[in-house]
């Protein structure tokens, strides 16, 4: 069974200031994705589909295309304000997507079997791949038992500036319990500060559990994806800020009983680029794993 990479690339990356997505940090003309890419690869993925914005799709398609986008299967799928399930109606006043939950199911139509979902911006490492591909290697077309990589807090924080992360409780079998969504994390000396519900500020240890959106699911998630975005319109189309997260969608199935998700641990650093600041110690770290023997000089061919 062949497994598929869906690569979420639509995102503008306001705090960045340019398409961080195909924005070189490696040798030989790399993003952050082309290193997923050749890791995906080798850890037995065959194709490729990447949900992008119309307006970047000519930078896109050059960049993957001259890369290791020529030795898989790939597919681009595009994230618009109008790609909505029958029956649901776009409130008049949205201006734009609504989100990682919108934008896997964007690409109900582009995928065949058992998949994983990466973000295009975040350095992941090649364990993720590899412990992802052996659980997606067992999975049936018909389950809704899902995974997601579960990687250490202090291991994903930026140096540069406070970041949101979907916080997770996991019991002792390894499945998820929980997951929110948690804001204004930093570290400052040593200490991890977190954004309360209360507008408080509260201690977190490092040590916990979160997502950075590597998913693996099987296909029977997007006709639960339709019904939590039907309810999410009705219940939140009224608002344009409102956003229909992954994370949160999957929450409810969880507590629905209608799906079950095992967290494989990884204690890889997982890195990406959220700030300006931080593309140079993503070129440093990408320098050093190129330097350790980890990746080639070039990983696009």
């Amino acid at each position: 069974m062949d497994l598929t990479l869906v690569v979420l690339a639509a995102g503008r990356g306001s705090r960045y200031r340019g398409l961080k997505q195909v924005d070189s940090v490696g040798p030989s003309g790399e993003a952050l994705m082309d290193y997923s890419l050749y890791d995906a690869v080798r850890a037995g993925f065959r194709r490729i589909v990447f949900v992008i914005r119309r307006d970047i799709e000519s930078q896109f398609r050059t960049h993957t295309g001259n890369g290791l986008g020529r030795e898989v299967e790939t597919e681009y799928v595009f994230q618009e304000l109008g790609s909505v399930p029958a029956g649901v109606s776009v409130p008049v006043d949205r201006v734009k997507p609504w989100g990682t939950g919108h934008a896997i199911l964007s690409c109900k139509d582009a995928v065949r079997g058992p998949f994983a979902v990466i973000n295009a911006d975040d350095f992941y490492g090649r364990d993720a791949f590899m412990i992802m591909s052996r659980f997606l290697a067992g999975a049936t077309p018909a389950s809704s038992k899902y995974c997601m990589v579960g990687f250490l807090l202090g291991l994903t924080l930026s140096d540069h500036g406070p970041v949101s992360r979907a916080v997770c409780r996991v019991d002792e079998n390894g499945l998820l319990q929980s997951i929110i969504e948690r804001t204004r994390i930093a570290r400052d000396s040593g200490v991890v500060s977190v954004a309360l519900d209360d507008g408080t500020t509260g201690r977190l240890t490092g040590d916990e559990r979160v997502s950075m959106n590597m998913w693996g699911f099987t296909p029977m998630i997007f006709e639960q994806l339709k019904a939590e975005f039907a309810s999410f319109i009705r219940n939140s189309g009224h608002d344009p800020a409102a956003e229909f997260y992954l994370p949160a969608a999957i929450g409810n199935l969880m507590q629905a009983g209608q799906a079950t998700v095992r967290v494989l641990e990884t204690g890889a650093k997982c890195f990406g680029i959220t700030f300006p600041e931080d593309k140079a110690a993503v070129v440093e770290s990408v320098k050093k794993l190129i330097g350790d023997g980890v990746y080639p000089g070039n990983v696009r061919f």
